[in-house]
């Protein structure tokens, strides 16, 4: 570290910077050409599997040769669609569609096919990338021919097939017209300030808006991170949240790419650990649903074991000898570590609150825990913790090349959270409208509510159209609500809304297992006598304004986006219905 450089909490390393994913190749190209940058199965399936691993070297070589055949096919300028789970040709054609002065739009894998083919229309996309196993919805949507579709490009296939183009063939294809002497490829000049991803909104309140993102919007997003959080020799990731996903794309992918980690795919949610274990994971990017799942499932382990009384003395020794400067929880904890790969060393998660006490479980294991938070209209990290600042319940220190003002304060200091910095979107797609109402004198309005503390940590409390208002004034955020229901061992997942009936009562929805062996062999009213009682737990609390007076259970899992977010106005809209 330079002698003049002088760390502060939002930045405590000197950053590495990039201005556009030209430059992000070049630089990752001199720096660790031999160095494995992909690691993964060639078949998932398979009992003895055969490990691809690709080097820096090798990934510029396709992407090169990808965009060299995209260019010959006359798609510069244009844009090209991109759906498919987290798997090699993602990266590959993402960045091969980026350095070409083309636009990228991933979409959602989980989407049904009738809204696939809506956001293709939306977007104006003339050629699609995508995932085998979305072959057949492709020659459907081929055969209807209501898009501007011109190419289909499958990722799984080895030869082109009834119109359908093989990715396989293409980078063959181009690697073939770049040995021919075709430079296109290497003529590109990128404007780093031009729109190039466009990305849909999951909708958790609204319908999907297509934020449109410039190279230097997300360039200075991921560069600002390498501030904060530093690689170590060896660090893997794993790769499991959706590519398509603004938060996975940047923290795990560009983030992990730019500083060297190896990026490995995971064979899916249920085989984490078994990947962890396989690749000797040193990183995860996660939501706190997973969080939530390896805290229960770590729990019940121990439970079972009979030694859940062990366990929280061996927790209290750990702290306390940590208070005093001595680190031993690594080796406290080694076993259960070991179930976890035995190397992973950080968690970075966000898109959600999670609670505090799953936090400082793992941390008194020996591993860092830093939460993050951002939008996709900011590229999309505002705030992070750091490798050495971290404050529970807290998002960490704003990033450093970003403004964050408060606004609209009520008496706690609690108001809208605004933004301005060179990550901000550049607007929303064909509405100027929507851009007007959150594009304010260079700040972006984020729609959420929190407060910055006395040593400058930002905290989120919630969403401004989430919040319940009651007729006396009074504030209820119903995420908070939620994190204490969920710390019930009886209780899945939750949801917590203003009933719209005469009386307005706080009510929560509250989702169980019917595999959960505390309910083995209880009639649904007995069920629902138990977690009527959890729910009176829950409100001895918290203030008596905010009591939860109606409830309804089910065993149906609430309607979610892709990274776990419960899509609030579906869930209220099936609530109505229901009625």
């Amino acid at each position: 570290m330079s002698e003049k450089f002088k760390s502060k909490p939002n930045m405590i390393y000197p950053q590495m910077y990039v201005d556009n994913f030209r430059e992000l190749l070049n630089n990752t190209l001199e720096r660790f050409p031999d160095k494995v940058a992909f690691s993964y199965k060639k078949d998932a399936t398979s009992k003895t599997p055969e490990y691809i691993n690709v080097t820096y070297k090798q990934h510029y070589e396709d992407i090169k040769n990808l965009g060299t055949k995209l260019l010959d096919l006359g798609l510069e300028e244009k844009k090209v669609g991109l759906i498919g789970h987290n798997k090699y040709q993602w990266p590959v054609s993402y960045q091969a569609v980026n350095n070409s002065n083309m636009i990228c739009v991933p979409l959602d894998y989980m989407l049904p096919e009738n809204e696939i083919e809506n956001l293709l229309v939306r977007s104006g996309c003339e050629a699609i990338i995508f995932d085998g196993k979305f072959l057949d919805i492709f020659k459907n949507i081929k055969n209807r021919n209501t898009t501007n579709l011109k190419y289909y490009i499958c990722m799984d296939l080895n030869e082109d097939l009834d119109g359908i183009l093989s990715f396989y063939n293409l980078i063959k294809q181009g690697k073939s017209l770049c040995e021919n002497g075709n430079t296109s490829f290497d003529n590109i000049q990128i404007d780093s300030n031009k729109t190039s991803v466009m990305i849909f909104t999951s909708g958790t309140t609204d319908i999907a808006k297509a934020v449109m993102l410039s190279q230097r919007n997300i360039c200075s997003n991921f560069s600002a991170m390498t501030s904060l959080i530093k690689a170590q020799e060896g660090d893997k990731v794993l790769s499991f949240l959706p590519l398509h996903h603004t938060f996975e794309c940047t923290a795990t992918y560009l983030f992990s790419f730019f500083t060297g980690f190896t990026i490995c795919y995971c064979d899916g949610l249920k085989h984490i650990p078994k990947n962890m274990n396989e690749y000797g994971i040193s990183g995860l990017v996660c939501v706190p649903a997973l969080l939530e799942v390896m805290y229960r499932q770590i729990n019940k382990t121990i439970k079972n074991k009979g030694l859940t009384i062990p366990f929280k003395i061996m927790m209290a020794v750990s702290n306390f000898l940590y208070f005093l400067h001595i680190d031993v929880r690594r080796k406290m904890f080694k076993s259960i570590l070991d179930n976890l790969g035995g190397k992973i060393r950080i968690i970075i998660y966000g898109s959600a609150s999670v609670d505090k006490k799953i936090t400082k479980f793992f941390t008194s294991m020996g591993i860092k825990m830093l939460q993050g938070y951002g939008l996709t209209e900011t590229s999309p990290v505002i705030s992070c913790e750091n490798d050495k600042y971290q404050r529970a319940g807290s998002c960490g220190h704003v990033l450093f090349n970003q403004d964050v003002e408060i606004v609209d304060k009520d008496e706690n200091g609690i108001g809208e959270i605004t933004v301005k910095g060179p990550n901000i979107m550049l607007g929303y797609y064909n509405n100027e409208e929507k851009t007007k109402e959150v594009l304010i004198d260079g700040y972006f309005h984020t729609g959420d509510l929190g407060y910055i503390d006395k040593d400058g940590y930002l905290f989120v409390t919630g969403r401004i159209k989430d919040m319940i208002v009651l007729k006396n004034g009074k504030k209820i955020f119903p995420q908070e609500m939620e994190i204490l229901l969920n710390e019930s061992t009886l209780i899945e997942e939750s949801f917590v809304y203003l009933s719209n009936d005469e009386d307005s009562k706080i009510s929560a929805k509250l989702v169980y297992s019917t595999e959960n062996e505390e309910l083995s062999g209880k009639t649904e009213s007995e069920i629902y006598e138990l977690l009527k009682n959890e729910v009176k737990l829950v409100n001895s609390k918290i203030p008596s304004y905010k009591y939860i007076k109606n409830i309804q259970i089910t065993t149906e899992p609430l309607i979610k986006t892709t990274t776990q977010k419960i899509k609030r106005h579906e869930e209220m809209a099936k609530i109505s219905v229901t009625k």
